[in-house]
């Protein structure tokens, strides 16, 4: 089954360019595509897609605001979404972390890890640019007055060592390789992570993480 893409963007050839990349891609769909934010909102409440694939620079709402309204903290059933840009600025990354993103890449990145963002969002995961995932992690946890959360139990000690490479983007097969475990055990303890503290995402633990000063 496929999984079903809605792209917003407010240039039609970037729209395009998308949708034509996506649609080429095994087991990807695009259902949709919207010029701005307002937009890309109606059309997820209309289609029920699976991924949004958002831009963040858009007239009328950014992109931004638009994932808050879709997969922010207070959103019942928030919709799984990577933001795309042009620009590696640290404001945008830690603005769409916040709104719920899970996923954060650059329009240069290339189909394959534009597939790989969608696949992993669809999954419950996160992938963040490479290029910018350590350095702004980092910079997010800097920025933080408050003191971190605390876990609701605390952690095993396998969990804290599963942490950290969740926190540097490792997917649940690169863990397993790198802890002689089975991607189905790395699994249920990020889950087991999830948990206890709170996160509904990678992207979440990886702050965490960082705000801890973990990594």
């Amino acid at each position: 089954m496929s999984i079903r893409v809605l792209i917003a963007d407010d240039q039609p050839i970037v729209r395009t360019g998308l949708t034509m990349l996506l649609d080429a891609q095994p087991g990807i769909e695009v259902v949709g595509a919207a010029a701005d934010g307002r937009e890309a909102v109606r059309l997820a409440l209309q289609l029920r897609p699976d991924v949004g694939l958002f831009d963040v620079r858009m007239p009328l709402m950014d992109g931004i605001e638009a994932t808050r309204r879709l997969a922010g903290p207070d959103v019942a059933d928030p919709l799984p979404i990577v933001v795309i840009t042009t620009f590696d600025l640290d404001e945008y990354v830690h603005g769409a972390l916040k709104a719920g993103a899970r996923g954060f890449l650059l329009k240069d990145a290339g189909p394959a890890l534009l597939t790989q963002a969608i696949h992993a969002a669809d999954d419950g995961n996160a992938l963040i640019a490479p290029s910018v995932t350590v350095r702004l992690l980092a910079a997010f946890a800097n920025t933080q007055t408050a003191p971190p959360r605390q876990p609701i139990e605390r952690l095993t000690a396998r969990e804290e060592e599963v942490l950290v490479p969740v926190a540097q983007g490792r997917t649940n097969n690169e863990i397993a390789g790198e802890l002689y475990i089975t991607p189905s055990t790395v699994k249920a303890h990020v889950a087991s992570l999830m948990r206890k503290l709170g996160a509904r995402n990678r992207v979440e633990i990886a702050m965490w993480a960082h705000e801890t000063g973990r990594v």
